[in-house]
């Protein structure tokens, strides 16, 4: 069979009424196309079909009115409004119009028939519309709509008229040319196995449902037209992703199978065992390395749970036979946590680690380069200045991502990249603290193998997390002043106030002062985003080495910092805050054996989602529990960073309301690829918007 060609899809500049300005405006909502515009679905839809009298209305309802002007006038009180007095054989209503034009005064002259459609307000004892729809009506007057009337995503400079207009152009294509040019890929059998309509009998269904349709029913996922578009976008999605792993499965690595001398030795030289659940991942990982395709894996683990201890063990598998490794962070501080722990376990070993960041000096820097291109330095850590060109690697096997979703896919390709030799790719090892759901990791990551430390080191004890009013605030400086006279450190976490860093730093120099006036005797420190990074290691230092008792930061401290004696977090604004972030920050505290506490302090009144945040919060120190509630709150893009990197953009699926049809959308891909081979890039290209690309960085 040949393979499916896509179509070219015609241009909305094609479409009557639609000009340069009106196209960049469009633009805005990814709309470019007619596919586009009719993959634009309704947010919900009003039924026109009924005209009601004045007498039948009821506030708070929409509805369809007939009504003839009685007088209509300018208004000028704090700003100029237009009030057209209407009215009907039943009763009056009035019309207010905030934004209006000269031409608009002249339409409403007395006697004028106008339909309109609006939501009812009672305003100082009488029934008004504001901004309703409106139509001038003939003598004649105009024929009710025949199918229930869509309102669609808008954005500034785009009405919904406009867009009803354009969308009926659209349908108009759909039913001359749809089935040519916007041809169905998944096959006739397949839809009728599942009971779901073709493409365009569900495109037709849903921007122009007929009246009788039920409203709660229109919006359900199971109804079959919304279904039948949701299913193809998932398993677009899940093609493309497993496309990219077929892929990264016929490149060449370097096989790492290595006897393990440094490996053991750093194994026994650590104070601690390697839990069950180390060990277990650290398996899966040799395996791998032990292949000659390039390793694509994904390391989850808890906050605590030993995830850089892994990485390193496995890296002086690489090390030992001659090749390097990277090791890239999200941060200064972590990387430099990182650069710093590495040395200490490995110099002993007789290796060599250099540290690559933007805010080295121009003779450090170079010199870290040099030792990285001559092959020098066996381990490099470092930040987003890794990518920069003149980092370049002698033998480069073996790449290692922590906290992956504060960086873009492409960045992490763009790593590899720099690994590439003769034909071969390095392995690549991603790892994070921030615990993904399962439905989404067999989303998002259906081209990484997972491993899960789901264990944490012997001795740990959970935290106890309280919420407190501000206006409780005492009594935590009292706590606080408790914890320093016991000889625990405390954390106190400023979280961003402005969307500045200046003010957040200000905030929290702000807080470390009134601290220092409150708590007499207390030795504190400040630590913030805006610190070189010298000041910054040294303050962490003295801190670690309990030469500080309380610690005022930001968010900086989020991820990287290991202070076993800190038992006490205070975090600032914690409403402000998601799931995420807050245990990410919880996790600063109850390092060691000593029983910890997170109060998260709070200004009422608080809202349902803060409420729910905060209370889930309390009750668990679970990271997958608190990311599926973090899921559910924030929905996959926050979860994921992705409105950073772009990586999952849906349109019309929703991965926590879908999850249940993922097991589904497995079978469906594997059948795709066996028997429909041709239709499964077209497909691809449909729905991803150009976002598979990321594999062929």
């Amino acid at each position: 069979m040949s393979a499916i060609k896509a179509p070219a899809a015609p241009l909305l500049s094609e479409l009557k009424g639609v000009g340069p300005a009106l196209c960049a405006k469009l633009a805005r909502l990814n709309l470019f196309n007619i596919p586009d515009l009719l993959f634009h679905l309704p947010l919900r839809y009003q039924d026109r079909s009924q005209i009601k009298t004045v007498a039948q209305l009821r506030v708070g309802e929409e509805a369809l009115i007939e009504v003839q002007v009685v007088q209509a006038e300018v208004v000028r009180r704090r700003r100029a409004m237009l009030l057209c007095r209407v009215k009907d054989p039943t009763g009056e209503l009035l019309l207010r119009f905030f934004h209006f034009s000269s031409g608009q005064l002249k339409q409403f002259y007395s006697g004028q028939r106008l339909r309109c459609f609006g939501e009812v307000k009672l305003s100082g004892g009488q029934l008004e519309m504001v901004h309703p729809e409106y139509r001038l009506q003939s003598s004649n007057g105009t024929g009710l709509e025949s199918a229930l009337t869509p309102l669609y995503p808008a954005t500034e400079g785009v009405s919904q008229t406009q867009l009803r207009r354009l969308m009926q152009q659209a349908l108009l294509w759909l039913e001359q040319q749809g089935a040519m040019e916007l041809p169905d890929y998944l096959p006739a059998a397949l839809l009728s196995s599942l009971a779901l309509p073709s493409l365009q009998a569900a495109l037709l269904f849903l921007h122009r449902p007929p009246v009788e349709t039920d409203l709660v029913l229109l919006m359900s996922p199971e109804l079959p037209a919304r279904q039948r578009l949701v299913i193809e976008e998932l398993l677009a999605h899940h093609l493309s992703l497993t496309a990219l792993r077929m892929s990264a499965q016929q490149q060449k690595a370097p096989i790492l199978k290595a006897e393990g001398h440094l490996f053991e030795s750093f194994i026994s030289s650590l104070a601690f065992t390697l839990t069950r659940a180390q060990q277990r991942v650290i398996a899966e990982l040799r395996t791998d390395l032990a292949l000659s395709r390039p390793m694509l894996r994904l390391l989850q683990g808890d906050v605590g749970s030993g995830k850089t201890v892994v990485a390193v063990a496995v890296a002086l598998l690489a090390i030992e036979l001659g090749y390097q490794v990277a090791l890239m962070a999200p941060t200064e501080l972590l990387a430099e946590q990182h650069a710093k722990n590495c040395r200490a376990w490995l110099q002993p070993l007789g290796l060599k680690v250099a540290f690559v960041s933007g805010r080295l000096g121009l003779k450090a820097r170079r010199e870290a380069e040099e030792q990285i291109v001559s092959g020098e330095v066996s381990l490099v850590v470092g930040t987003h200045a890794l990518f920069q060109a003149a980092v370049q690697f002698s033998r480069l096997a073996l790449t290692i991502v922590d906290e992956q979703h504060r960086f873009g896919v492409h960045q992490r390709l763009a790593l590899r990249q720099k690994g590439v030799h003769n034909g071969r790719y390095p392995h690549q090892l991603i790892m994070t603290a921030t615990p993904i759901p399962r439905t989404l990791a067999m989303t998002a990551y259906a081209d990484l193998d997972c491993s899960i430390i789901d264990e944490l080191p012997s001795g740990r004890t959970p935290v106890t997390t309280v919420a407190i009013s501000e206006a409780r605030r005492d009594e935590v400086m009292a706590r606080v002043a408790q914890a320093c006279l016991q000889g625990r450190q405390v954390y106190w976490v400023c979280t961003l106030i402005e969307e500045s860093e200046l003010l957040q730093c200000q905030a929290a120099e702000a807080i470390a002062e009134y601290l220092r006036e409150a708590l007499l005797g207390c030795r504190i420190g400040l630590i913030h985003g805006r610190m070189k990074a010298k000041e910054k290691s040294e303050l962490m230092a003295q801190f670690k080495a309990a030469e500080l008792d309380l610690l005022v930061a930001t968010t900086v401290i989020e991820v990287g910092v290991d202070v076993p004696n800190a038992s006490l977090m205070i975090i600032e604004n914690a409403e402000r805050l998601g799931l995420s972030q807050l245990h990410q920050l919880r996790g600063r505290v109850g390092r060691g054996a000593v029983a910890s506490s997170c109060l998260l302090l709070y200004k009422a009144p608080l809202s349902q989602a803060a409420r729910a945040r905060l209370a889930v919060m309390r009750a668990t120190n679970d990271g997958f529990e608190i990311a599926e509630e973090d899921l559910r709150l924030r929905g996959p893009g926050e979860v994921l960073g992705t409105r950073q990197t772009g990586l999952v953009e849906f349109m019309i699926a929703d991965l926590q309301r879908d999850a249940a049809l993922l097991p589904e959308i497995k079978r469906l891909a594997e059948l795709m690829r066996a028997d429909f081979p041709d239709a499964v890039q077209p497909l691809i290209q449909r729905w991803m918007r150009g976002t598979e690309r990321y594999g062929s960085v």
